[in-house]
């Protein structure tokens, strides 16, 4: 291949991709970005309350779906993964969560990621985040992200957090500062009412820069390797088959899906199962599209006694009125996804740092946004946060256009299954408290029939679903099955890294986008060798008594079992 002109070749402009191309370019590389999926244009990308539509466009949405899960009555779920500059932080509700700090130890101290601890990462998360209320010693005050303090405004949130606290939960003033435990508001990527998506944060403002190209609409179909070394890529654009030329690096940034397809696609991964679909083997790396981990969350919904639900806005004609006055102003509901207010507990004592998260939604919403609310309601999101089930990825067909097999073995581990009957037993204790009287009506689901742990395990089977917070296929570490080194390079190949969430050695506790951004942040000081940051020491709460109690009051209601 002739020289382009290109140091780096990025493939994929999401969360990870942005960021990359953003830093990289700052630094005076010339840098290539290769996105599958259109331009991140039209308001139902920037207003935050239009996110279902986004969810559900094959337009800018990869649209998975995982193979029949068997411990989940056979169902196929949903998996959306955004195909959009900007990636999946242009289709997701916004909750900013960096999981917990406990998390990235163990990541860094048990799981293989040198570099990788609490201290280490810390600085990249500040790096990157302006946050509307301002920095501390967690927080950022001068990042691209911009990152909303959310308001919270109907009774509803008051509601939920005054029976979290009425339930013997502490609160929390900042899910990701010193406390995460407990119930609190949340912060959300949102900038004065418009989605602040990694593109809007950090890709469009790097759009002057000469040396920065972006190409829409380019499907990467293989990595070009020679002699040991990733030296470009082939992709198409617009049914036009192209080649480019990396003379540094060809870095991955597709995501947990797409990045191990891809390198699968380019001879490396499991050797056997390369060969069976007659590809060359390039590096024998049996890691790739392994680990593959989920979110799974459960809706547990009630009636609203009082007409102070999201309802009214999200039926026509108020929702025409919404619409209007969030494109005059950036105001009113469409300023937001509405999960303002959450919670992070643990399910039983012994559990060090928080396994259960919630999001609390003021709306009864269902089948991923597509059913409109009927009446007044309001519902918790609500799942585990560590899972312990594993499943894997593969090649389904060697045409770069076909979906990968999906198989996220979900529930397949008891510990899952035990933890998603504890939140829904522990979420109808805290709906049960006094906070929640006035606007408490029936409840919808699980509902009354549903009581016993065989009727619960059951409705589990039946309604659980997808957080879309897939992760861990090119899982970094030191062992035989790590794919890429604590540099994020790929074990075995000169010149190729992938950064994306793939790399997780396990999940973090909360939603992936906050990670995923810092893991982008760290990597591109990695690939510019530049040292990193200096780790930060702060202080972080856990419950002083956590192995002997699973909260730190008594509750003042028994579960209405």
């Amino acid at each position: 291949m002739a020289s382009t002109g290109f140091d780096y070749v990025v493939v994929g402009a999401g969360s990870a991709g942005c960021v990359l191309a953003a830093r990289l370019s700052a630094a005076g590389a010339r840098v290539l970005l290769l996105e599958a999926g259109p331009w991140d244009r039209g308001w139902k990308i920037e207003m935050p309350a239009a996110l279902t539509y986004n969810l559900m466009s094959d337009r800018v949405n990869w649209a998975y779906r995982t193979e029949p899960q068997r411990h989940l009555d056979g169902r196929r779920l949903y998996w959306p993964r955004g195909r959009v500059i900007g990636g999946s932080s242009a289709l997701n509700a916004m909750v900013y969560i960096r999981g917990h700090p406990l998390d990235y130890d163990r990541w860094a101290f048990a799981e293989g990621a040198t570099g990788w601890s609490y201290a280490e990462v810390l600085p990249y998360f500040r790096r990157a985040e302006t946050r509307s209320c301002g920095g501390d010693a967690w927080r950022g005050d001068s990042g691209p992200l911009k990152v909303w303090a959310a308001e919270g405004r109907s009774p509803l949130y008051e509601a939920f957090i005054a029976a979290g606290v009425a339930a013997g939960y502490g609160v929390t003033a900042d899910m990701n500062g010193f406390r995460q435990e407990g119930f609190g508001r949340m912060d959300m990527t949102v900038d004065s009412g418009r989605r602040c998506s990694a593109a809007r944060a950090y890709l469009h403002p790097a759009l002057r820069r000469r040396n920065l190209t972006v190409v829409t609409r380019a499907l990467v179909t293989r990595v070009r390797i020679a002699d040991g070394r990733a030296v470009g890529v082939d992709y198409v654009e617009n049914h036009t088959p192209k080649t480019v030329r990396a003379e540094a690096e060809v870095i991955l940034a597709g995501g947990a899906i797409n990045s191990p397809q891809l390198l699968m696609l380019s001879g490396i991964g499991p050797a056997d199962h390369l060969r069976a679909h007659g590809i060359q083997v390039v590096a024998d790396l049996p890691g790739v599209g392994r680990n593959l981990q989920d979110h799974l969350e459960v809706y547990v919904q009630h009636a609203c006694r009082e007409p102070v639900s999201l309802m009214p806005a999200m039926r026509f004609p108020q929702m025409l009125a919404v619409g209007l006055q969030w494109l005059l102003a950036r105001s009113g509901p469409g300023a937001s996804s509405h999960l303002e207010a959450g919670a992070f507990i643990r399910s039983a004592a012994g559990v060090r740092h928080p396994d259960i998260q919630y999001h609390f939604l003021p709306a009864l919403v269902e089948d991923h946004g597509r059913s409109a609310a009927r009446f007044h309601a309001f519902q918790a999101h609500v799942g585990p946060m560590r899972p312990a089930s594993r499943g894997w990825l593969s090649l389904r067909s060697p045409d770069p256009r076909a979906h990968p097999l999906i198989e996220p073995n979900l529930l397949a581990e008891e510990r899952d299954r035990r933890e998603l009957r504890r939140c829904v037993e522990l979420t109808r204790e805290i709906f049960a408290q006094a906070p929640f009287d006035r606007f408490r009506g029936p409840e919808i689901n699980p509902g009354p029939e549903v009581r016993t742990a065989a009727e619960i395990d059951a409705w589990v089977r039946r309604k659980v679903d997808s957080a879309y917070h897939p992760c861990g296929t090119c899982r970094i570490g030191a062992d035989a099955d790590a794919v890429v080194d604590p540099q994020c390079r790929v074990r075995g190949i000169e010149g190729l890294r992938v950064v994306d969430a793939s790399i997780m050695p396990s999940e973090p506790s909360g939603n992936l986008n906050a990670p995923v951004i810092m893991i982008a942040e760290k990597a591109s000081d990695l690939i510019l060798g530049r040292p990193p940051l200096p780790a930060v020491k702060v202080p972080v709460w856990e419950d002083p008594h956590w192995r002997d109690r699973q909260r730190e009051g008594e509750p003042r209601a028994e579960p209405d079992r």
